[in-house]
């Protein structure tokens, strides 16, 4: 009854309503980005059917996740400058309207609920571009209201799930001239960083926890990431991919022995024993655990050492690059990690997903290192590095908000409280 009300007093049908939501971010940065999106066999097709009849589920978020992935267009390019440029005018606009309400927190505010908090929810995301005008019922938490939960999660690193949770809650309450800020803010990284780019190159975006690998001026793989903590950031880094380490050791940076490792001895004596990390003199000789005194700084000392394997903090790969700050990027045994919609947890390093991809890519010109090759080094356990005869360009860079290809803006935490808005703008619930 409900969709034929709404194609009674709009003369819309409802995929036509749904497409036009589904776009109405790149509205915001001008009509010929949502006009590119609606291409024949665009991901979006797809989340449209999805959305249809209210099928939502995870074939909703699969089909969100491959739309994602389907874009090509670096984040550090001339066209997300040129559209994150056409954003901040409607931004402005936004902000001389008023802005947007504040939603208030509510229970079970999903797809079916009714309650007041919904009004506000509905207007919130209507001034941001992702919900229809006047779609459905003001009180009713009803499909349009569902889908454009979803597109908000996506255009704020937010999982995909269709509930106002926390995470959710904080972002949608960052007020619109914080936003503005935000975009204006990376604007000026982003004009400052974009047109440098080689044929060949890696660029981590610290805030979004992901990774892309370029060629020609096209993104050919993308991976989540996990970033340095909030007290122990991943700095920007302008260097070049020299070489990759397999099954490699790992000595644990004196910070982390400090920080981490002597409480972690005082709360368990076995830990090192079970992780196989071993104790070296500066004569490299090892020594046992219980000759160290955990309840001073004496461990500082020595060097601790990883055996490579399951167990090896670096997982099997390793790769390196000169830093002034002795950062690398590398895999990790705690694959989990990359699930979180909080992806800062490292001590600076960069954790990679799917690194075994990554690598065989910045090793595709590398004489003697097939995919074959590089599994079975791996899965033989021998410690082997892969110098790289033409070093890959790398980035590690801070930008919180731009538009991508599609012209959908694209707002994340500024982690690091960088963007000088303090914690306004860091909206994601830590943990």
């Amino acid at each position: 009854m409900m969709h034929k009300t709404f194609q009674q007093h709009s003369g819309m049908d409802r995929r036509t309503f749904l497409r036009r939501a589904a776009l109405g971010s790149a509205a915001l940065v001008g009509g010929h980005a949502a006009a590119r999106a609606q291409a024949q066999g665009d991901p979006l097709e797809l989340l449209l059917d999805q959305i249809q009849d209210g099928g939502f589920g995870q074939g909703f978020d699969a089909v969100s996740r491959k739309a994602a992935a389907s874009r090509t267009s670096p984040t550090l390019s001339a066209q997300t400058v040129q559209l994150t440029e056409q954003a901040i005018p409607q931004y402005e606009e936004i902000v001389a309207r008023g802005g947007w309400p504040s939603v208030a927190a509510a229970k079970n505010m999903r797809l079916g609920a009714r309650s007041p908090n919904v009004v506000a929810l509905r207007q919130r995301l209507t001034a941001s571009g992702d919900l229809q005008t006047n779609s459905g019922i003001a009180e009713v938490y009803d499909s349009y209201v569902d889908a454009a939960v979803r597109r908000f999660q996506q255009r704020h690193g937010i999982g995909v799930d269709g509930n106002v949770n926390q995470q959710t809650l904080s972002a949608l309450n960052v007020p619109a001239p914080a936003r503005l800020n935000q975009l204006k803010t990376n604007l000026v990284r982003l004009r400052s960083m974009s047109g440098h780019i080689a044929s060949r190159t890696v660029v981590c975006n610290i805030p979004a926890a992901q990774i892309e690998a370029i060629e020609n001026g096209v993104v050919v793989s993308r991976h989540t990431a996990v970033a340095g903590k909030p007290d122990r950031p991943s700095p920007d880094i302008q260097s070049r991919i020299v070489e990759i380490n397999f099954n490699p050791y790992w000595t644990v940076p004196v910070s982390i022995v400090r920080k981490d490792l002597i409480p972690k001895m005082q709360a368990e004596p076995d830990y090192l024993t079970k992780n196989r990390i071993r104790i070296l003199d500066a004569r490299g000789e090892e020594l046992p655990p219980a000759k160290i005194n955990w309840y001073s700084e004496e461990a500082v000392n020595y060097k601790f050492k990883q055996d490579p394997g399951d167990l090896n903090s670096l997982g099997s790969i390793r790769i390196n690059f000169p830093s002034a700050h002795g950062v690398y990027m590398h895999d990790t045994p705690y694959k989990n990690l990359f699930g979180d919609d909080f992806r800062f947890h490292s001590s600076g390093c960069m954790r990679v997903q799917n690194v075994r991809d990554l690598v065989n890519w910045i090793l595709a010109e590398q004489p003697g290192w097939s995919r074959s090759d590089i599994e079975h080094v791996i899965k033989s356990g021998e410690r082997k590095d892969a110098r790289i005869a033409k070093p890959v360009p790398l980035y590690w860079v801070y930008v919180t908000a731009w538009a991508d290809q599609d012209g959908v803006l694209q707002f994340r935490d500024d982690i690091y409280g960088r963007d000088g808005l303090g914690q306004v703008a860091t909206s994601t619930v830590r943990g």
